[in-house]
C-alpha cells in the first residue's frame, strides 16, 4: 500500500532536522500571524546592537511588514540580492532611520542564520473569497530563513504524479495565497516521493511545467527519491546557497531563474580549480544556458576568490550585437557586484588601472589592441596591467579566441587564469587548422575539461529539445556542390513555398494568432540573402506564382512579417550595395514596427530584432509587435537564445560539425507543450547534408545520434499507421469508448498516446499533407472525437485510482498498463483564441509602470485595442467569458490603477466563479435544492451526465416548492422539469465558464 502523504510530509522533516543538516522543526507556526511574530523575535535578536536594545512597537513593525508585501516573486528577489550581501529593511524612529538586517548572504551555514522548517501551515481564505466555498488551504513543508519562507515543498503519494503538486501550486497562486509574509518564496519543490522536481517562483500565468528541473548528480545521473534530493539540495549549506549563490534575476523577462544542477556543478569545479591556480573548460552543449552559467560562474570567481583581481569575460566583437553582452548586463542589473561594459580600448585600459575588484565584459579584439599597440613597455601602468591576478571566463571558448591571440594574451597577463565555455569543442576529430606549434584542440588550448553536459544529457533532462531534420534538396543530383542547381528564382521560390505553405506545425500555427513560432532562413552570402528579401517582398505582395494559402491567412492574415540582418561593414566590392538595400529593409522594418533607424544605427536595430526575435519582453508577446522569419548568413547562428524560435530553413552547402551544431541549437530551446523538438529543414546537398549532420551529431553527443535526431519520415508514417490500426483494436469508433471497461479504457487511453504523439510528428514534416487523412482512413473530425472521449477517460481512470487502496498495482487484468498520467496531447490542433493569451496581454496592460519601460497613452491604447480585438474572436467561441473579459477592460478603462498589481487569472477565474454561484443561487432558489449537490453536478458535469442525479432528486424540497407555487406541477413532473432544466444551465451557463478555453 503506497505511504500515506503525511508519513511522507514527516520523513522529510525527520531529514531535514537529522544530524547536522541544521533545520530547526517549527510544530508550533501554523498561522500568518505565527510567522509574523516568530520573524520579529528573529529580526530583533539579530539586531539588537541597531534597535539600541529596545524592540520594535507594533507601529515600527508595521513599517517592515509592508516592505515585505511584494507584488511578485520577481520583487522579493530583487530585495532579496540586499548591499554588499546584507538583506535590509528600514525603519523610521523618531528622527531617526534604522537599517535593519533581515539576512546576510555571507553567514551561509552560520553566523546570524536560523533555519526553520514548518508544515501544515493554514492559510485561510481572504475576504474577498467569501462567497467561493473551499478556499482555505494547508501547504505541506516549508523551508525558511530568518524567519522568511523561501523553499516550498508539496507532497504527494505514489498514487499521484509529481505534476499535481505542480497545478496545486499554480492554483494556489493564483487564489492570491502566495501574498504576505509568503511572497517571500523563491524555489518551490514536488515530489511524489519516487520523482522530485524543483523550479522557481513565478506568477501564475508564467508557472511552464517545461522549465520544472529534475537534480543531476555530478556524473549527470538523476536524484529522484525525495529524501535523497532533501540529502542533495535542501541542506544547509546547499539550500541557502541555492536561494542565494544560485538564483539569477533576468531584468528582461523580470522572472527569477534558478540554475539547473550541471549549470551548478560547472561553476562548483572552476571555483575548485581556480583555489589550485588550474585552468581549464566547461563543455555544455549548445541551449543548456551556458551564458548564464559563465556569468554566475565570471561573478563567483570575483567573489569566492580574493587573490584575484579582475574578473574578465571575453566574448568575440561578431558577438556584440548578439545577445551576450545583453544577457550579462540583464543578469548582472541586480547582483552584487557591477559588470563593466568597456565602449573603447582606452575605457579598458582605465579599467585594468583601476583598483576596484570588479567583473569587466569586453572583446577579445579590445584586450589584444591593449597589450599591442596601446601600452608601453616599463611604464608604471604597463607593469599594473602585466601584474594583475585575472580570471578570463570565455564564451564560445570554441571559436571565440585564436590559439596565436590566446598565446600572446597570456604570455602578457602571466599570471592568468582561462576558463572556456562551449557547446562544440574542437576535438582531434575536428582541430584548429595547424599553425606551427600552436595548440589545436579546446583541451590543449585551456586544459583539462572541468564539468561536460551532452546533447543526450540535456535531451534526457529535457533541458533542450531533439532536432528533426529534413533533407528537401533536389535527389539523384550528380556533383551536389554544383551551385549552378541553386542559383536560380525557381529554386528559391520552392524554398519559399515550404517556408510559407508546408510549415504550419512546424511554425505552430495550431496555438493560434499570437503563440506562433519564428524561423530563420540561412544563406550563404549577403546577396542571396538580399534576393530572397527582395524575392519575398515579390510574394506577399502577390506579384509572382507563389501564393500564400488560405488556411495560413485564417490565423494569420498578416504573414510573413520578415525581415534581414547581415553584417554591413565588409571592406568588399559590393559594400555600397549592401548598405543602400538594408537601408532600404530598415524602411520596411520601421513601417511595420513604427522604430526609426537609419543605417547609422545598425547596432540598434540589430538589438532591437534581437530582442523581438527573443519575446522575452511582455511587449513582444503581442503579435502586432513579432516576426515570424528572419533571413541571415552567419549572424544570429551562434550565441542567441530565442526559445519561441522553431525552425531554421538552410538553403546553403553544409557546414563544420561545430558550426552545425551551433546552427542547429538556435532551434531547440524549451519553449511550450506544442514545440516538441527544434526543427531544420535543408535544401541544398541532401546526401552530403545528412552525412554531415550525422557526423556532426555523433561527436557532440558523445558516440551516438539516437536521442539528438528524431525518426525521419520514412520510419515516422509507417509507424504511424500502425498505431492508427492499434487504436482501432482498441476502439473502432470515438462513440464505443463510453461502453468500455475500466481496463479496456486503460488499453485506448495508451493506444491513443501513442497514435496521438506520432499524428504529432507526422503532421510537422513538410511532404504531410491534410489529403493524406483520406487515404489513413481517419479524419481531423474523428480525431477530435477521440479526444474529447480520451480526456474524460484519463479523469475516469485517476478517479478510480484514487478510489483502490492499493492503486494500479498489476493484480487484475489491466492494472499493469502503464498511462502516463502527465501526458499533453501533441497533435490537437487549437487555432481559437487563448484565453491564457488574452490573460498575458490584461496582464501586460495593468503592470506597475516601475516594472517597466514607461507607456504613452498611445501605446496603452494601442495595446487595448488589440486585446479588445482578441476578446472579440472569443466572442464567436464563448460568449459567456468574453463578457467577463469585456466588463474587466471596461473597468481597466475607467481606472487604469485599479487592478494594478494583482493576478488578472486569479480576478477573471472569481468573476468566472461569482457567475456560476449566481446562477446556482438562483436555480436553487427556484427548484429548493441542495445547493452543494448541485455545485457538484456543475463541476462534475461531462458528456450530458449529471453523475449525482439521484442525490439532487433526494434534498430537494418538494414540500417548500409545492407550498409556493400557485400551479405547482406534480412531483414526477417537477423531478424531471427540474433535471431538464438543470441540464440547459448547465450546458449553456456553466460549462462555458468552467471549460478550459
Amino acid at each position: 500500500m503506497p505511504e500515506l502523504e503525511a508519513i511522507i510530509e514527516q520523513k522529510l522533516i525527520e531529514e531535514l532536522v537529522y544530524g547536522d543538516s541544521q533545520w530547526i522543526y517549527r510544530e508550533d507556526l501554523k498561522t500568518e500571524e505565527d510567522l509574523w511574530g516568530n520573524f520579529r523575535y528573529i529580526l530583533e535578536q539579530n539586531n539588537k546592537e541597531r534597535l539600541n536594545g529596545e524592540n520594535l512597537s507594533d507601529a515600527e513593525f508595521e513599517q517592515v511588514k509592508n516592505q515585505l508585501q511584494f507584488s511578485s516573486f520577481y520583487k522579493a528577489g530583487e530585495w532579496l540580492v540586499g548591499e554588499n550581501g546584507k538583506v535590509q529593511v528600514h525603519v523610521q524612529r523618531d528622527t531617526e532611520r534604522l537599517h535593519l538586517v533581515v539576512m546576510n548572504h555571507e553567514h551561509i551555514a552560520g553566523g546570524s542564520s536560523v533555519y526553520e522548517v514548518i508544515n501544515q501551515y493554514s492559510t485561510l481564505k481572504s475576504d474577498d473569497d467569501k462567497a467561493i466555498p473551499r478556499r482555505d488551504r494547508r501547504f505541506d513543508v516549508t523551508l525558511m530563513i530568518n524567519g522568511l519562507p523561501m523553499i516550498h515543498i508539496e507532497l504527494k503519494n505514489k498514487q499521484h504524479s509529481y505534476m499535481d503538486g505542480f497545478w496545486q501550486i499554480k492554483k494556489y497562486i493564483g487564489e492570491g495565497k502566495f501574498t504576505g509574509i509568503f511572497s517571500a518564496v523563491q524555489m518551490f519543490v514536488i515530489s511524489n516521493g519516487v520523482d522530485t522536481k524543483y523550479f522557481s517562483a513565478a506568477g501564475d500565468t508564467e508557472l511552464n511545467s517545461k522549465f520544472i528541473s529534475v537534480w543531476l548528480d555530478r556524473e549527470n545521473h538523476p536524484v529522484s527519491d525525495y529524501l535523497d534530493f532533501a540529502k542533495s539540495v535542501l541542506r544547509i549549506p546547499e539550500a541557502h546557497e541555492m536561494i542565494s549563490r544560485y538564483t539569477v534575476l533576468d531584468e528582461d523577462a523580470k522572472r527569477l531563474i534558478l540554475l539547473r544542477p550541471y549549470q551548478i556543478h560547472a561553476i562548483e569545479a572552476i571555483r575548485e580549480a581556480s583555489k589550485q591556480g588550474k585552468s581549464g573548460y566547461v563543455w555544455h552543449t549548445t541551449g543548456s544556458g551556458k551564458t548564464l552559467t559563465s556569468y554566475k560562474a565570471t561573478r563567483n570567481l570575483l567573489m569566492d576568490i580574493p587573490s584575484i583581481d579582475k574578473a574578465i569575460f571575453l566574448i568575440d566583437r561578431k558577438d556584440l550585437d548578439t545577445q551576450t553582452t545583453m544577457a550579462f548586463q540583464a543578469y548582472a542589473n541586480n547582483d552584487l557586484v557591477d559588470v563593466d561594459e568597456t565602449d573603447n580600448v582606452n575605457d579598458l585600459k582605465k579599467k585594468l588601472k583601476s583598483d576596484d575588484r570588479q567583473v569587466i565584459v569586453t572583446t577579445i579584439q579590445k584586450l589584444h589592441i591593449l597589450i599591442t599597440k596601446k601600452l608601453k613597455e616599463n611604464t608604471l601602468e604597463y607593469r599594473k596591467i602585466k601584474n594583475l591576478r585575472i580570471a578570463f571566463v570565455v564564451d564560445e571558448c570554441h571559436r571565440a579566441v585564436s590559439p596565436g591571440t590566446k598565446r600572446e594574451l597570456e604570455r602578457f597577463f602571466n599570471r592568468s587564469l582561462w576558463y572556456g565555455f562551449t557547446g562544440t569543442p574542437r576535438f582531434a576529430e575536428n582541430p584548429y587548422p595547424q599553425k606551427g606549434d600552436l595548440p589545436r584542440t579546446t583541451e590543449d588550448l585551456y586544459g583539462e575539461r572541468l564539468h561536460k553536459y551532452t546533447i543526450q544529457n540535456a535531451i534526457h533532462d529535457k533541458a533542450v529539445l531533439g532536432f528533426q531534420v529534413e533533407h528537401n534538396g533536389p535527389k539523384d543530383v550528380e556533383n551536389e556542390t554544383d551551385s549552378s542547381v541553386y542559383d536560380n528564382e525557381t529554386h528559391m521560390l520552392k524554398v519559399l513555398d515550404i517556408i510559407l505553405n508546408k510549415s504550419y506545425h512546424k511554425l505552430g500555427f495550431q496555438n493560434g494568432k499570437g503563440q506562433t513560432y519564428e524561423g530563420l532562413l540561412t544563406t550563404s552570402s549577403i546577396q542571396r540573402a538580399q534576393q530572397y528579401y527582395e524575392l519575398l517582398t515579390r510574394v506577399k505582395n502577390g506579384e509572382t506564382s507563389l501564393t500564400i494559402d488560405e488556411r495560413i491567412k485564417q490565423v494569420l492574415p498578416d504573414f510573413p512579417k520578415f525581415a534581414i540582418t547581415y553584417s554591413v561593414t565588409e571592406n568588399e566590392e559590393g559594400s555600397q550595395v549592401n548598405q543602400e538595400k538594408m537601408q532600404n529593409s530598415l524602411d520596411d522594418y520601421n513601417g511595420m514596427f513604427g522604430t526609426k533607424y537609419e543605417l547609422s544605427q545598425i547596432q540598434g536595430y540589430n538589438g532591437n530584432l534581437n530582442k523581438r526575435l527573443a519575446r522575452k519582453d511582455s511587449k513582444y508577446k503581442s503579435r502586432n509587435e513579432q516576426l515570424d522569419l528572419v533571413i541571415v548568413v552567419d549572424r544570429l547562428l551562434t550565441g542567441f537564445d530565442a526559445p519561441c524560435m522553431s525552425t531554421i530553413y538552410m538553403d546553403r552547402q553544409p557546414m563544420g560539425p561545430h558550426d552545425l551544431i551551433q546552427a542547429f541549437s538556435r532551434t531547440n530551446r524549451i519553449f511550450d507543450k506544442n514545440k516538441i523538438y527544434g526543427q531544420i529543414v535543408t535544401f541544398q546537398a541532401p546526401v552530403l547534408f545528412k552525412e554531415a549532420v550525422d557526423n556532426a551529431v555523433k561527436l557532440y553527443s558523445a558516440g551516438g545520434t539516437k536521442d539528438a535526431l528524431m525518426a525521419e519520415w520514412n520510419e515516422v508514417e509507417p509507424a504511424f499507421r500502425k498505431a492508427l490500426a492499434a487504436l482501432r483494436v482498441s476502439a473502432e469508433k470515438p462513440e464505443v469508448i463510453p461502453t468500455l471497461s475500466l481496463n479496456e479504457k486503460k488499453i485506448f487511453a495508451k493506444m491513443f498516446q501513442e497514435f496521438d504523439s506520432l499524428f504529432a510528428q507526422l503532421k510537422s514534416f513538410t511532404v504531410y499533407d491534410d489529403s493524406m487523412l483520406e487515404e489513413y482512413g481517419v479524419s481531423e473530425e474523428e480525431y477530435d472525437d477521440y479526444v474529447g472521449h480520451y480526456k474524460n477517460v484519463v479523469q475516469e481512470i485517476k478517479d478510480a485510482k484514487g478510489e483502490e487502496p492499493d492503486g494500479l498495482d498489476g493484480k487484475d487484468g489491466g492494472d499493469d498498463i502503464e498511462i502516463d498520467q502527465d501526458y499533453e496531447l501533441m497533435a490537437y490542433s487549437n487555432t481559437k483564441i487563448d484565453y491564457e493569451y488574452i490573460i498575458h496581454l490584461i496582464q501586460n496592460i495593468i503592470t506597475p509602470y516601475d516594472e517597466i519601460e514607461e507607456v504613452t497613452p498611445k501605446e496603452r491604447q494601442k495595446k487595448m485595442d488589440e486585446v479588445k480585438q482578441y476578446v472579440g474572436d472569443l466572442r464567436k467561441e464563448n460568449p459567456k467569458v468574453a463578457d467577463i473579459m469585456s466588463n474587466l477592460i471596461a473597468e481597466i478603462e475607467m481606472d487604469n490603477t485599479k487592478y494594478r498589481g494583482q493576478s488578472i487569472l486569479h480576478i477573471v477565474e472569481n468573476m468566472k466563479q461569482d457567475c456560476i454561484e449566481r446562477v446556482i443561487s438562483d436555480f436553487c432558489i427556484t427548484w429548493y435544492a441542495s445547493k452543494d449537490d448541485v455545485m457538484y453536478a456543475a463541476t462534475h458535469y461531462q458528456n450530458g451526465e449529471i453523475p449525482n442525479e439521484s442525490a439532487i432528486k433526494m434534498t430537494v424540497d418538494y414540500t417548500s416548492y409545492k407550498s409556493f407555487q400557485e400551479k405547482a406541477l406534480p412531483k414526477f413532473k417537477y423531478y424531471t422539469k427540474m433535471m431538464a432544466e438543470l441540464r440547459k444551465l448547465l450546458d449553456e451557463e456553466i460549462k462555458p465558464l468552467l471549460m478550459v478555453v
